[in-house]
């Protein structure tokens, strides 16, 4: 692992970092030539300088992409063209899966070994099925007399603006860019400003693979300044974003501004995970329950902070969970044994921080974690024992390395508490009985629920929340094209009369 950790850190020091917008094929500083220091997490050394967009060149993203857009290079483009450049950006992406993964983990310190994972198999995957799609779909001919054929088609719905968060940036563009341009749309994307490598990296091998200049922008820059003016712009048929509820209801608000643009979202979360009594604390469950906790330093929308275990198998699920908590091996996350990396930010250390104080506070029993190495913006894990649900760390998204544990009093209190919340993105059950675990997953309010398992599911299958954790929108599966789509009717009088 040695020998692994220095060819990482080797690639580190000699990677060429991306820094400017790529827009109308053209990798371009931006007009104002201001731009924001983006920081590796684990060391708190200065990475680059990355050009900082602002209204001015998000419009010109927003003219390019609708030129594009409009001449039909890629919008009114075959089948087979689209998949072949889609099937072929999926392959540089393989190809250079080790830079990009090494790219991604400094930027973010994400370990490696996630990195690699993601990228070198789950980004490519996405463009591919996108792909497979294009000609497995049809249109509908809908029942009508026989003087009428009524053709139900579905287009491009135009230009998309696409709103990443920092935590899964490469792999979120994938959900995201992959059926927007299946579908035949324009791309204005805006990473988030604290993890913008990738995507750029991203838009220069979207040319190489023979995307039309023009179809996929990427505009770095601040959601105050950048995101603000994507959302605003009256020319930018639809919004999809990803992050945190305070900012999803910005970009509501900038639609009902400007054109009434179609606005997707995919927010926080709360997420419970419920054992029953039956279940069987083996070491799956135990392993499932800390990655359901402290995957990507619990930097995850989805995690299930919150482990509802009935009372009469919390002491044996603490025990071996503990056991577990304590193995984590915190570090450089360019060392491929490294479970858990830094927090993004020193401010977003500092608020996880606080959390963890807050909950010493309300009184829950802490059990430290592996410690924390003190340079970079590390936070040491911590497992809360005796919290209860009116705690401000079981309500509040905490978005760091906590778990908390809760005693439930059987199946309908931890039903009864999972459902306590302003969230519904996503909620696990362990149970012998699948039938039971299947009747609750059906009563809980929420986009997804893993029976004996810590999943969010795969390319296949929906995934978005409901309350504040989303819109009625999806990424992944079939459903993510209606983002990108829009409907249209074509009715046609034909006549009656029969010719021999």
């Amino acid at each position: 692992m040695a020998t692994l950790t220095a060819r990482y850190e080797e690639i580190a020091s000699k990677i060429s970092l991306p820094r400017n917008a790529v827009i109308g094929g053209e990798v371009v500083d931006a007009k104002s030539r201001q731009s924001f220091e983006t920081v590796n997490p684990a060391t708190e050394a200065v990475l680059t300088s990355v050009t900082s967009c602002g209204a001015d060149d998000i419009d010109e993203a927003v003219r390019s992409a609708r030129r594009a857009f409009e001449g039909g290079s890629w919008s009114r483009a075959n089948i087979s063209k689209r998949k072949d450049v889609l099937f072929k950006l999926a392959d540089l992406i393989r190809a250079n899966s080790e830079e990009l993964s090494v790219l991604e983990s400094i930027d973010t310190g994400k370990p490696i070994t996630d990195c690699l994972n993601e990228i070198g198999n789950e980004v490519p995957k996405f463009f591919r099925w996108y792909a497979e799609l294009l000609d497995k779909t049809y249109g509908k001919v809908a029942p009508t007399d026989n003087d009428v054929l009524a053709l139900v088609i579905e287009e491009p719905v135009g230009v998309v603006g696409l709103v990443l968060p920092w935590n899964f940036p490469l792999l979120i563009t994938a959900w995201k860019v992959a059926p927007a341009l299946a579908s035949g749309c324009s791309v204005v994307l805006k990473p988030a400003e604290q993890s913008p490598l990738t995507s750029i990296r991203l838009a220069e091998l979207a040319l190489e693979a023979g995307l039309p200049s023009g179809v996929f922008n990427v505009v770095p820059g601040t959601g105050e300044v950048a995101g603000r003016a994507l959302g605003l712009h009256g020319d930018v048929d639809a919004v999809s974003f990803t992050g945190s509820s305070e900012v999803g209801a910005l970009f509501l608000q900038y639609a009902s501004e400007s054109n009434l643009k179609r606005v997707a979202l995919e927010m926080g979360g709360k997420s419970p995970l419920i054992v029953l009594a039956d279940a069987e604390i083996n070491d799956d469950l135990i392993n499932h329950a800390a990655l359901a906790a402290y995957w990507n330093a619990g930097q995850n929308c989805s995690a299930n902070m919150r482990q509802l275990v009935d009372v009469s198998r919390r002491d044996e699920f603490v025990e071996k969970l503990q056991v577990r908590f304590k193995a984590i091996k915190v570090g450089n996350p360019l060392d491929p044994q490294t479970e858990l990396g830094p927090m993004i930010t020193r401010s977003h250390r500092d608020r996880v921080a606080d959390f963890i104080a807050l909950g010493r506070k309300e009184g829950a029993t802490v059990i430290e974690g592996p410690g924390a190495p003190s340079k970079g913006f590390f936070v040491s894990p911590i497992l809360f024992n005796d919290m209860t649900p009116d705690m401000t760390i079981a309500k509040e998204e905490i978005f760091g390395p906590v778990l908390g544990v809760i005693a439930a009093n059987g199946a309908e209190e931890a039903l009864r508490i999972a459902c306590d919340t302003k969230y519904g993105l996503h909620a696990s059950i362990f149970t012998r009985d699948f039938s039971k675990g299947y009747a609750l997953a059906r009563r809980i309010p929420c986009g997804t629920v893993s029976i004996n398992s810590f999943s969010e599911g795969d390319v296949t299958t929906p995934f978005g929340g409901y309350k504040l954790s989303g819109s009625s929108a999806r990424d992944k599966g079939l459903e993510a094209m209606q983002q990108y789509q829009q409907t249209k009717t074509i009715w046609s009088a034909v006549g009656n009369d029969l010719y021999v």
